[in-house]
């Protein structure tokens, strides 16, 4: 019989995955020190998605300096005491027979904010342990601070940040790193011209509002080993007249090709309040645009909540890969659940040997 989708192996690079099940970054909050250090949460939240069959395991947004963290409860790489802490991740991964990558974050005008956990909402204020936050331009994201523009040399700072944390994550022994342009953080608000209003050479057409990714992309891809694969997650749409479009993405993706980035993790919104007609599977349909314009492999991811949904995206060449997030926190093991329903055998189901005893019976 033929294996379904889910389960046929990728090869990005010198990175085999073993199948096309793969977790999203999620954000977790749970540096409750406030040190940007990962912690026996993290550990007990990826690890669980590995022993569950998950192929690769991509970490929360992290930041790659302490000004670039959504909360002051976040996750970052930008020492090398983090890199440690990480590694102990991996390995734990690694040791499940999964791969896991690093999203490499900063998130510019939406930084500095109150985590879920808290009573509040919007900006943290500096007495309370926030910061003044950082933009492509001094306009706010609604209910949050105001952002300082970038100088042009805090940008070329900023791209060595990102460059230094690759670094760092192949010190952990990551396999993948993820740069995060996505979600109104800060490389998208300079892609999307309703938060990029520049005159100088990171603002204007569409050249300009993509320079700044590109340069980190460059600056990545010569620190990372030639042999891990790089992807980029978008939003490739802002929903909003005049804001970042599903065209400009499929030409993003063209343009990032020659640079190295090896997959595009395609999502939508974060930049503004929009009108998203959230539905199952709202977002593949921009994956596959990419694809189908660009011939940059994708992941489409939203909404995605059923195997033989997921199948269909993947069977009908729409994605090559499919990332879960809320589901995979309901379902930690949902990839065992899709090899039973998909009718792929026990014996090459994803189980850790402690997990066989609970092993669906093959039909």
């Amino acid at each position: 019989m033929t294996s379904p989708a889910l389960f046929e192996p990728i090869t990005l690079r010198d990175l085999t995955i073993a199948n096309r099940i793969w977790l999203a970054p999620m954000c977790q909050y749970s540096c409750f020190a406030g040190d940007g250090m990962p912690t026996d949460w993290h550990l007990v939240h990826l690890g669980s998605h590995a022993t569950g069959g998950f192929g690769l395991i991509l970490t929360e947004a992290t930041a790659v300096v302490p000004q670039g963290r959504i909360s002051p409860q976040d996750a970052g790489i930008w020492n090398d005491e983090q890199s440690t802490a990480w590694r102990r991740i991996v390995d734990f991964v690694h040791g499940q027979d999964s791969a896991i990558g690093v999203q490499l974050a900063h998130a510019g005008r939406k930084a500095s904010t109150y985590s879920p956990f808290a009573d509040e909402d919007g900006s943290v204020p500096v007495a309370e342990g926030g910061w003044v936050t950082s933009a492509p331009s001094p306009i706010a994201f609604e209910g949050y601070d105001v952002p300082t523009a970038l100088s042009a040399a805090e940008i070329a700072d900023l791209v060595q940040a990102f460059a230094n944390a690759a670094r760092r994550a192949d010190d952990a022994g990551f396999d993948v790193v993820e740069i995060h342009a996505a979600h109104g953080y800060l490389l998208h608000e300079f892609l999307s011209p309703l938060s990029n209003q520049r005159d100088d050479q990171y603002g204007g057409d569409f050249t300009g509002r993509t320079r700044f990714l590109v340069e980190v992309v460059d600056a990545v891809r010569a620190v990372w080993p030639q042999g891990k694969p790089l992807f980029v997650r978008i939003s490739a749409t802002d929903w909003t007249d005049g804001g970042w479009t599903a065209q400009e993405s499929a030409d993003l993706a063209s343009a990032l090709a020659p640079h190295g980035v090896d997959l595009i993790d395609a999502s939508t919104g974060g930049n503004v309040l929009a009108d998203i007609p959230v539905g199952p599977g709202y977002q593949v349909e921009f994956a596959q645009s990419v694809r189908e314009q660009s011939g940059v492999p994708t992941a489409a991811v939203g909404l995605i909540t059923e195997p033989g949904q997921a199948e269909k995206i993947l069977s009908s060449e729409a994605a090559d890969a499919i990332l879960l997030a809320r589901a995979a926190l309901r379902e930690p093991a949902w990839p065992l659940r899709a090899a039973h329903e998909l009718g792929v055998s026990r014996n090459d189901a994803p189980y850790p040997p402690q997990y066989v005893r609970g092993a669906w019976r093959d039909r």
